[in-house]
């Protein structure tokens, strides 16, 4: 049974990265990333 949730548990991580990957890919994806970058950037410049 442990050897059965592990297996079950990589495959739903394998797919969690497919679908990160390529949500990641996406050019608005991308441009929210970089805005929310830049806000922590610059709260950490701020202090």
């Amino acid at each position: 049974m442990g050897m059965l949730s592990r297996v079950i548990k990589g495959g739903v991580a394998v797919k969690a990265i497919q679908v990160a990957k390529r949500e990641a890919s996406k050019p608005e994806n991308q441009r929210k990333a970089r805005e929310f970058a830049t806000r922590l950037r610059d709260k950490r410049r701020s202090r």
